[in-house]
């Protein structure tokens, strides 16, 4: 952490962010890329205490109080799904997401070790639902990959917009372009424009 903290001090704007923000702790979350997936779509365009509500009574209801394998997603009917609050788009995402696990197309952690980030990427994008901004969630929150910037983020953009005192949010091609600097610690740089961004 001191490394990280030292390298992205090299930009002043990061310095005097992490100077007034202070120490970020940041522990990956326990939950399989599966698990991850699944989470993730049900958070989609939703707030944190609605998409919460809605988790707990998919676990409760299709998984008898943990994440659902994957065939017990795909036995859960339609109704069922609607009924713990998913929309008809969601239901349609999560069995795509059942079906690829069975079908071993879901890495599993360890196999994740072996893979690069983009390779990660590449491979869980090919699922129906499930964008670039998704998996470097899964990256940055579970797998605690060191050097990940969604730069499609809106809080991650509003976050350099206003660390950086500027008028206009950046556009994504613009904060990656800067980005480059923070590397190879630029998920660290990342929880800090969050930080920013929940401030201003």
């Amino acid at each position: 952490m001191s490394k990280a903290l030292e390298h992205l001090k090299r930009d002043p704007v990061m310095a005097r962010l992490i100077e007034r923000v202070g120490p970020i702790r940041h522990r990956a979350r326990h939950l399989t890329p599966y698990e991850s997936l699944l989470h993730a779509v049900i958070h989609q365009q939703l707030s944190g205490k609605a998409a919460d509500t809605i988790l707990g009574r998919f676990l409760v209801r299709v998984g008898e109080g943990g994440f659902p394998s994957p065939g017990a997603v795909l036995r859960a009917s339609d109704a069922l799904l609607r009924e713990v609050g998913l929309s008809r788009p969601k239901v349609a995402y999560i069995r795509g997401i059942a079906e690829k696990a069975l079908a071993g197309e879901i890495p599993s952690l360890e196999e994740c070790k072996a893979m690069s980030d983009e390779d990660i990427i590449a491979r869980l994008t090919t699922i129906k639902g499930i964008g670039r901004w998704t998996v470097e969630m899964l990256l940055i929150f579970n797998l605690g990959r060191p050097d990940v910037l969604p730069a499609d983020d809106l809080g991650v953009q509003r976050g350099f917009k206003l660390s950086h005192g500027r008028r206009a949010m950046p556009d994504p091609g613009q904060l990656a372009r800067h980005g480059v600097r923070w590397a190879p610690y630029r998920t660290l740089a990342t929880l800090y424009l969050w930080q920013a961004a929940g401030e201003g």
